[in-house]
């Protein structure tokens, strides 16, 4: 594909779900590959930056960090899959999420019995007020 038929920045980034901002930080901590250019120097990405960028979207929304997107990334690539060192990588973000989905229950347990402790009408001390207080 010639730089004139590729996608502009503007495109990768709708088709992709992300803010253009998104794609030239990524390409500045070299988590995308950089695009060819047109004779204008404009931007011009192939179909593949689409496919790669969908990638760190969605690993991002899976809540990976960037350092585990360019382990992840750099084991994708054609002949350096390793299922043990990609398991190694999701094993531990696997152990973040539970610590983070039983620090939220621990805090939902609060805010319900905050809420509940809480008047109807004017009460003196507020329950919540004290709880985020630290109280």
């Amino acid at each position: 594909m010639s730089p004139r038929q590729g996608l502009t920045i503007g495109r990768l980034a709708a088709a992709a779900g992300v803010n253009l901002e998104t794609v030239r930080y990524y390409e500045r901590i070299g988590l995308m590959p950089l695009p060819d250019r047109t004779v204008g120097g404009h931007r011009s990405y192939r179909p593949e930056h689409r496919s790669h960028l969908a990638f760190i979207r969605r690993a991002r929304e899976l809540g990976f960090t960037l350092d585990d997107i360019r382990a992840l990334l750099a084991l994708a690539e054609p002949g350096r899959q390793s299922c043990a060192v990609v398991k190694t990588i999701a094993s531990d973000h696997l152990r973040n999420v539970h610590a983070k989905i039983a620090d939220l229950s621990r805090l939902a347990g609060v805010l319900e019995d905050a809420v509940r402790q809480c008047g109807d009408g004017d009460v003196p001390e507020c329950p919540v007020i004290q709880v985020l207080g630290g109280a």
